[in-house]
């Protein structure tokens, strides 16, 4: 193998990496961080698109409130948070 061959397969590696592998990295820590910072009163939408209030955290569940009814949850399943209580 020459040079221009290395340097052709680094510079995709290089170019993989900057397009698709760091933006993801970077999205994983923003969910990460919002759902270690949820608390009771937020307004949050799950993964599955249920809208509902925040009412209280566990280490690893939470429940919601929504339309009158109170729905156990893993924190995990938090896509967003709609408004900060």
């Amino acid at each position: 193998m020459n040079y221009t061959t290395i340097l052709s397969l680094v510079l995709m590696f290089a170019v993989f990496y900057f397009l698709l592998i760091r933006p993801q990295q970077k999205q994983q820590k923003a969910v990460r961080q919002m759902q270690s910072s949820l608390q009771k009163g937020d307004k949050i939408v799950t993964i599955g698109g249920l809208h509902g209030i925040l009412e209280s955290i566990d280490e690893d569940k939470i429940v919601i409130k929504a339309d009158g009814s109170r729905l156990t949850f893993d924190r995990r399943a938090i896509r967003e948070v709609v408004e900060k209580a």
